[in-house]
């Protein structure tokens, strides 16, 4: 098979989190068209500053690398030998095209590094964002001021960029003065995640016929994502329904807020919580246990765990913020509500509990999503976009940092 060499550099799984995810599953669904490699940060940032530093280099997840797919896991927030084997590894590779996964400033100051070298050896380099800036990170002064300072010199070194919805294209271009010719920007749908589904779990978990309703929210627990705000609105309308309300996250920046609305709920023992980051088997299991899922964020670029609700094909209530809309805009058993409003929300529930049992196709797929990002990559190397074949993209094996 034939077509441009990719290197995806993203996050490993040591410090795991939605982008290993997202980065393990774009590289195998590029690895289908063309000759793919990835490139994983090992260690993100140093462990005592993540906020999930608990769990550090506990393996969660059984996704795993296409075999055709050679890996790194070599980068290090602190560069030393890891930075020396991963510039090694881009040296043997030779990609045609750097694809650079961002979300966090932390590894601002490794993707300029290898922005820079890569460039020299004649790649294409292409930032792909799912966050401008974390949202973490943005209420960090310092931090926010380091990122603004810095970035300029990476993106003077990028040579396209891709978002995943009109939303984030509008707020990349408010936020940084970026030149459409020099360097363009392609909206490319997110992939569905699958990996969270499959029969066996379902058939071993389906909810009894008989049962109580089963609300889920999935993901880490941050400020942002509005959980105190679904918490009030079951405690307004559980009351006497043979409901429950399932709680599946990691809590981050010490956000105890829903937590606390939890404890303080008057359907208190209506309420589950796994407080938690839970392991893919485990999320299977979640996701076949539900009957919905709600996703009451204040603001998103993109929701890994909304992906995971309608590749189940279950109906999700979800607010209509940022990119979500985009995300959620085709699929029938979207609920579009709006944000900070528990009253909404408390209506969707009743109607989320209404389609109990039904079931709806996801209009997203990786084809859709390796089609936009290819079309970009011939755009920019002056190349024909590769066909659907398979790629022959030989084996090579892991490697690590020690």
């Amino acid at each position: 098979m034939t077509g441009p060499r990719v290197l995806v550099v993203g996050s490993g799984w040591r410090f795991t989190s939605g982008i290993s995810y997202y980065t393990c599953r774009l590289a195998n669904a590029l690895a289908e068209r063309v000759p793919t490699d990835v490139l994983l940060a090992r260690r993100l940032v140093p462990r005592a500053l993540y906020p999930g530093k608990r769990r550090v280099g506990q393996v969660v997840n059984d996704l795993a690398y296409d075999r055709r797919i050679a890996v790194s896991d070599t980068l290090d927030w602190y560069w030393g030998p890891g930075m020396v084997a991963s510039l090694r590894f881009l040296a043997q590779r030779r990609p045609d095209v750097l694809v650079l996964q961002w979300w966090t400033g932390a590894l601002l100051h490794t993707y300029l590094l290898l922005a820079i070298v890569a460039r020299r050896r004649g790649a294409t380099v292409v930032l792909e964002w799912h966050e401008v800036q974390d949202t973490g990170e943005a209420r960090l002064p310092l931090v926010e001021r380091y990122v603004r300072a810095a970035i300029g010199l990476l993106l003077a070194r990028v040579d396209g960029h891709v978002v995943h919805s009109e939303h984030d294209l509008g707020l990349l271009r408010a936020s940084y003065d970026l030149d459409p010719e020099r360097s363009p920007v392609a909206v490319v749908p997110h992939g569905p995640y699958d990996h969270v589904v499959d029969e066996a779990a379902q058939l071993a978990d389906a909810p009894a016929a008989d049962g109580p309703t089963t609300f889920l929210f999935f993901g880490i627990i941050r400020p942002y994502k509005g959980l105190e705000d679904l918490v009030e609105a079951f405690g307004r309308v559980a009351a006497g329904r043979d409901w429950r309300l399932r709680i599946v996250g990691e809590t981050w920046e010490g956000w105890t807020a829903p937590l606390e609305a939890v404890a303080a709920s008057p359907v208190r023992d209506q309420i589950e919580v796994v407080n938690r980051y839970v392991t893919d088997e485990e999320a299977r299991a979640h996701f076949a246990a539900a009957h919905a899922v709600v996703l009451p964020y204040h603001r998103s670029s993109s929701s890994g765990p909304l992906h995971m609700a309608m590749s189940a094909g279950l109906p999700v209530a979800v607010t209509a913020v940022g990119g979500l809309v985009d995300a959620a805009g085709d699929y029938a058993g979207a609920l579009l509500v709006p944000a900070r409003d528990p009253q909404a929300l408390a209506e969707a529930l009743v109607e989320l509990a209404d389609r109990r049992g039904q079931r709806y196709d996801d209009p997203h797929s990786w084809d859709r999503t390796t089609d936009a990002y290819l079309d970009l990559v011939a755009t920019l190397t002056g190349t024909p976009s590769p066909s659907t074949a398979p790629s022959e993209n030989t084996a090579v094996p892991v490697r690590s940092a020690s």
